[in-house]
């Protein structure tokens, strides 16, 4: 019996996925009892060639292409094919721990558990930046976490946890609440069509907070995540910042037109959110950024942490400003935004 679907979407990283594959001919769950669905999102390298030459070693692998841009088209693709109801999201960038799969199915054993996650560790190409590793230093609980390059740590204890520290390189979710928040939104697409990015898991997180749902940190239910040496620049980082402030931009609009107007206290969120953004490029603005960057950080006198943090919440800020200007110029992009799902 199948009791659960990878599902690892990829594009012209064959070399990364056949890394992710073998992964998953070591795991401690019995090869029978897990399917592996690679979908293509219109590669031209050989990677249907290595997802053939692990039909030998995987009982339960498949290959499908899609070649239409968007995380979010394969991972619907992977959802519509598989054969379990519990959907095991993997970036083609992973390196799984043997014990993944057996942590993720013992975890949802439990009918009240919506989401599974588990650490992210860096599997750094190249000696990181200090600035980097100050990033990537534990919290005062005890946490490591590093949206930036997609890793977390938060320990070797089994726990309930806010569904948003369950990064989409390693997001095992039921089919049944994926198909009830009516599927993944845009995420990762080509640069040049950066403008259609949306805020991807990041929505699903919120819909299983919302509807008071249970998210699991199982700490052996744990990958790998490639870093390679291009991802430890400022660059990279500002990158991620101004494609974050795309993001922002699409949910705020999104929740700016479905706000019901009977609901005073939504109304009032949605007002909040909109004087922040009106100052967020003032000087008092980049003042309390600042100061939220060092108490939240614990880096109270580090100036060059607190400057790469300003620079970065530019960038975001940057970001946003281009979305909003790009739907004020396209109204397919706005209707685009506004569409009910994205499941087609």
């Amino acid at each position: 019996m199948i009791l659960l679907s990878v599902i690892i979407p990829t594009r012209n990283r064959a070399d990364l996925l056949q890394l992710a594959l073998q992964s998953l001919q070591t795991q401690t769950l019995s090869a029978g009892s897990f399917e592996v669905l690679v979908i293509d999102n219109g590669s031209t390298d050989n990677t249907k060639q290595i997802v053939t030459a692990f039909q030998q070693k995987l009982i339960n692998i498949r290959y499908f292409f899609d070649s239409t841009p968007g995380l979010h088209v394969g991972r619907h693709l992977g959802m519509k094919m598989a054969k379990s109801d519990i959907l095991v999201y993997a970036d083609d960038d992973i390196e799984a721990f043997p014990t993944w799969l057996e942590a993720i199915a013992s975890t949802f054993q439990d009918p009240d558990v919506a989401l599974v996650g588990g650490k992210n560790l860096p599997k750094f190409e190249s000696e990181p930046p200090g600035w980097i590793q100050k990033m990537w230093k534990k919290d005062r609980h005890g946490n490591r976490i590093l949206g930036y390059l997609s890793i977390l740590d938060l320990g070797e204890e089994k726990k309930k946890i806010n569904p948003y520290h369950v990064f989409g390189c390693n997001f095992s979710i039921r089919k049944s609440i994926l198909l009830a928040a009516r599927g993944f939104h845009p995420d990762s697409v080509p640069q040049d069509l950066i403008r259609y990015r949306g805020d991807g898991e990041t929505y699903i997180s919120e819909f299983i907070e919302k509807e008071g749902m249970l998210t699991i940190y199982h700490p052996k239910a744990s990958v790998y995540h490639a870093v390679p040496k291009e991802r430890l620049t400022l660059a990279y980082f500002n990158k991620r910042a101004y494609n974050e402030g795309i993001s922002r931009s699409f949910t705020e609009f999104r929740r700016k037109h479905n706000i019901d107007m009977a609901d005073q206290m939504n109304t009032l969120i949605a007002y909040t959110k909109s004087i922040r953004t009106m100052i967020s490029g003032t000087k008092i603005g980049k003042v309390f950024r600042m100061i939220r960057k060092r108490v939240k950080m614990g880096f109270l006198e580090d100036t060059e942490l607190v400057k790469i943090y300003g620079q970065l919440d530019e960038a975001t800020i940057e970001g946003w400003r281009y979305h909003r200007k790009a739907m004020k110029n396209d109204p397919g992009l706005r209707s685009y935004v506004l569409k009910d799902h994205y499941l087609d």
